[in-house]
């Protein structure tokens, strides 16, 4: 794994909108981004606050049974949203389409995405979360 780009400690659930809007930045030129973490670790609650920062209005939840949510952000683009926790293998990510998400320009926000890793493309960066604490967090971005 390759060194850090960025870390942020997040202290509480009150700190997600200021990391969020650190995060937007970093993301910028990035269509494909992955969300590492253990189950309960905030992956889906930090791409809420994410989303929000992104302008999206409606309500951001995890795609955990549909396995591919579609949001539109401030500029009406889309922004796609994928949990591929429940997948046994890689040829169920792709019997959805995900190549034709992966490969559309727009930003795909991904979580468990070892699950489906020969897919994924080269360009594109990780989010590791780590729980530090009860709401306490660490999130490292690498590429």
């Amino acid at each position: 794994m390759s060194a850090p780009l960025l870390e942020f400690a997040v202290p509480g659930l009150g700190a997600l909108p200021a990391v969020a809007a650190q995060v937007a930045k970093a993301i910028r030129g990035y269509s494909i981004v992955c969300f590492e973490g253990e189950m309960g670790a905030g992956k889906t609650t930090f791409i809420k606050a994410l989303c929000e920062e992104l302008g999206v209005q409606e309500e951001v939840s995890s795609p955990t049974f549909a396995l591919v949510n579609e949001y539109r952000d401030a500029h009406n683009k889309p922004i796609y949203h994928f949990d591929f926790y429940r997948l046994n293998n890689p040829r169920e990510a792709e019997d959805i389409g995900a190549l034709e998400y992966f490969d559309s320009g727009y930003l795909c926000l991904i979580e468990w995405p070892s699950r489906i890793e020969p897919l994924l493309p080269s360009n594109r960066l990780l989010i590791q979360l780590t729980v530090t604490g009860d709401e306490s967090r660490e999130l490292k971005i690498t590429n």
